[in-house]
This record gives C-alpha cells, structure tokens and sequence, in this order.
C-alpha cells in the first residue's frame, strides 16, 4: 500500500534511476537526479516549515518546478502552484487565501514575488537545490504523512470574485493517475509533451503519470503551440508518443490547418479535457492521424481532474457530439433530479460524483465545500459523500454519458427552456466559426452569439434558421478579434456582458 506519492518516486527512483524524466527547452533531469533535488529542496525547507503547512511555489515553466512540488512534499507540506505571468492582484487573492508562510520562487520571478503583498519568507529555488541531503530529518518529515495528507492546492475561478482553492490528497491523486495509467496503457516506453501550464490541475498527468510508470515528460515552451512546424519538430526531436491536453489546444492547431506542412511521426495516443470538442476539429486530426487513439475526458478540478472517458472508436463528423462516456476506476456518477431522486434512463439530470477521486473541499473555505460535497441522498445508511458538478448529464441506452450543459447556463427564453451550450454547439459547426459564447440579457429579452472568425452576420443567421427552431437563433451577434480571458484562461463572461448596454 502507497502512503504518498513520494513512494512512487522512491521505486521509479530503484528501477529507472539513469532514464530522464523530465526535459525542458534547455535541459533535461534523470530519475537519480530528480530525486535528489527533491531531497535537498525538502531537507531545507524541513528545517524551517512546519509539516502539514502549504508552501506557495511560483517557478515557471522548467524542469525544477515539479522538483520544487515534491521537495516540498518531502517536507511533509503540501504545495500551491502559481503562475507568475497573472495580474498581481490575482496573485495576491490567492495569497489572502492559502495563508502560507513561505513562497519557493525561481530567480526569474523574485521581483514579481517581491512586488505581492506577502508577509511571509521568500526562498530562491537556485540558492538552496545544493542544499546538503539530511535523511533523518526527511523520515521525520514523510513520517508525518498519510494517504489522506493534502498534496496540493490547484486554485479555479470563484463566482463571487475571489479564487478558490481545491485541496488533493495523495489517495486523490493516486487513484485518479492509475485509473488514467490503465485506459491510456501508460508504460516506461511514453513520452509526454506536456502542454498545460504547471499550476493548472491538466498538468498533473504529465508530472505524476511518469513518477508512477517511469514515462518521461517533455516541456513544451509556451509560444510554440501557435507555431506549429516548431512544436512538431520538438515532438519529434524527443518522439513523444503522447498528449494530454485541453480540448482548446487541439481545437487551436486544427484552426491552424497545422498538418498542412508536418506531423508528429511518433504520437499514439491524444486524451483531451476542459470543453467540449468540436466535431470538425477532431476529424481533423483523425483524418491525419489515423492511427493515434483519441480520449475524451470530463471532470471538474474538485474531482481530482478527469472522473470520465470516452476512448473515440468512431470516425467522427462535423456534427459529431462526444459522449464523456464511463466513469473512470474508483468513480461513481450520479445523475439527480432537482428533488434529489435518481434521473431515469435518458433523463437530465445533474452530474455528481462518488469515489476516493474526490478532493478535500475548498482550503479555508468550509461553508463552500458543505454546500458542494453532500451526503449521496440515494444512500441513507453510511456516509458517502459527493461532489455536486452543477453540470447537466444523460445516460444513453448504451450506458454512456453525455454532458448537456451548466445548471446556471439554462436561460428560459419565449417561454422554452433553453441550454447556451446547445447554442455553441451549434455555432461552432458553422464554416468561419473559430470560438464563440453564447449569453442572454434578461432585461432585455435577447440572446447574444460572440465569436471569432470570418463568418457573416447574415451566414449565421442562415445557419440557425435551417437547424434549429427560432427562439433558438441569436439576435444579436458579435464579430471579436479575440476573446477577453480570466487570469485562468477562461473567457471573461462580465467583460462579454458589457455589449448588453
């Protein structure tokens, strides 16, 4: 039995010890060495850091940072990424919330770090990775663990304004990483490019599938993924022979008709999460990579990260609508009706979820998790928690799920029911389409379709009229050059509500 993941560590350690695991633009680290930054990043903060204390970690994109992740962790702490690249006062949201004392930095971002408002100790990663190893403070340290001891923080977007912060314990992680490592056949022969930014929860795979299997992970420099005979050089280079990334990463190099000069030679398997992929993009990549094994994911942050797949067998359309298909190993999905009854077969309901996937709830933030992890009311005999997704989810007579949306992207529109999504969907099937929102002014009684692209007012309004009813169409529709983002890469709703004036 595995306490922690530093036991993956220790045995990937013993059996790979001169294999790289991780590799950057400008270097790459071995097993061996790996481990040993760990043990001298982790005794110097044990001498200094309580155990079970969350330590920020603010290093960037390179091969150091998921050394800095588990140093801290063999100090008995547990770990809150941040991305120094977001507004400063984003930053200092997150600091109000997680609290902690010490903040790892890389020189790089000393300045940045130096600018928060953050009371507490900063320590620069290059001056203590030589720190002396000392094994007995590192027992004491991991001794200190449990499986059920927090191993990050990933903070996501909070309705009232303010971040918040989902807590993973090592079982979490452990759970969900070798649910994944068996559907996607994951061995010490892949190789991952990794494309997710470090402090986001889509990178755990790429850190923590090769520390489980002994694979290695390729850093794939931020920039090149909108230069895309860069990006397959560097695949190549280091033939990756897998990807795990958001759906937006692949929707973007299908936009960019990349194939069109070179292709990823040695890639197998393509799993993608975070939204809903669009049929069009998809067949693209099919039609050019017709060998590769593609796998749709679902699952919000509280979840660990994916609690469902859909491994794609068919070839899909542009009208195409991917199942999320069965819950992945120690996951359990229900679907429940507003008055908390179970959802018949092909009924709507909403997504919630069961398992030892789930997380820890909300650091700081007690009353938030009560009224999101919830007894199961199907079960009145035990406790059995869930996590209540406010995401809408059907079972098909196949037994696969589909997703249907947002609890709170249901508008009532002319009298009907109607589901933004749906909306998207649509529109993103149109020619010229590249991202669009679809919102809805109440006051005003009018259903707004933002996009990118060169599609027509007049092509979309053609589009709609043909395929869907009207209270349906859009009746207003904006042309963007770019969507306005969220610190978290999100398209930024507010900023979009203000063309309802």
């Amino acid at each position: 039995m595995y306490t922690s993941v530093l036991n993956w560590l220790d045995e990937a350690v013993g059996r790979y010890p001169d294999k790289i695991v991780f590799t950057d633009a400008q270097s790459s680290v071995t097993f061996r060495e790996f481990d040993a930054l760990t043990r001298s990043i982790g005794s110097f903060l044990a001498g200094r850091v309580p155990t079970g204390s969350p330590i920020v970690v603010m290093t960037g994109r390179h091969i150091v940072t998921p050394a800095c992740f588990l140093g801290v962790v063999r100090a008995g702490c547990f770990y809150a990424p941040m991305d120094a690249t977001v507004p400063p006062s984003r930053l200092e949201q997150t600091l109000d919330v997680i609290r902690a004392d010490c903040m790892l930095v890389d020189r790089e971002n000393l300045e940045t770090a130096r600018t928060l408002d953050f009371a507490g100790e900063i320590i620069v990663m290059e001056d203590i990775l030589q720190t002396p190893c000392d094994g007995a403070l590192l027992r004491r340290a991991e001794g200190t663990l449990t499986d059920q001891s927090p191993l990050y923080v990933i903070f996501t977007s909070g309705s009232t304004g303010i971040p918040k912060g989902v807590v993973t314990s090592h079982h979490s992680l452990m759970c969900y990483i070798d649910a994944v490592r068996k559907v996607l056949q994951v061995d010490e022969t892949d190789i991952f490019g990794s494309q997710s930014p470090l402090d986001y929860i889509a990178a755990v795979r790429d850190i923590y599938l090769p520390i489980r299997t002994g694979a290695s992970t390729v850093i794939i420099p931020k920039n090149e993924f909108s230069m895309p005979r860069q990006l397959f050089e560097r695949l190549n280079a280091h033939r990756v022979t897998s990807l795990c990334w958001s759906a937006a990463g692949i929707e973007l190099l299908a936009k960019l008709r990349a194939f069109g000069t070179s292709k990823p030679k040695y890639l197998k398997k393509v799993c993608f999460s975070g939204s809903v992929m669009p049929g069009k993009d998809l067949k693209y990549w099919q039609q050019n990579l017709p060998d590769v094994m593609f796998v749709n994911q679902y699952g919000p942050t509280e979840t660990t990260a994916s609690c469902t797949y859909y491994v794609v067998g068919e070839e899909v359309t542009d009208d195409t609508v991917l199942p999320i298909g069965v819950p992945y190993e120690n996951y359990k999905i229900l679907l429940l009706r507003e008055d908390n009854t179970q959802a018949g077969a092909g009924e709507l309901g909403e997504i919630c979820v069961a398992g030892p996937g789930l997380t820890l709830g909300y650091y700081g933030n007690p009353e938030k998790t009560a009224e999101t992890f919830t007894q199961n009311p199907l079960n009145p005999n035990y406790r059995e928690l869930i996590y209540r997704t406010g995401d809408f989810g059907r079972f098909r007579e196949d037994g696969l799920l589909e997703f249907h949306g947002r609890k709170d992207r249901q508008i009532k529109h002319l009298g009907h029911r109607i589901e933004l999504d749906e909306i998207e969907s649509a529109a993103k099937r149109i020619a010229g389409i590249d991202e669009c929102c679809a919102l809805y002014d109440g006051q005003k009684e009018k259903l707004y379709l933002f996009y990118t692209g060169t599609a027509t007012a007049k092509e979309i309004a053609i589009y709609f009229r043909s395929t869907l009813p009207g209270y349906m169409a859009p009746g207003r529709t904006v042309n963007l050059d770019s969507f306005p983002t969220l610190p978290n890469g999100k398209k930024d709703m507010q900023a979009l509500k203000a063309y309802f004036r």
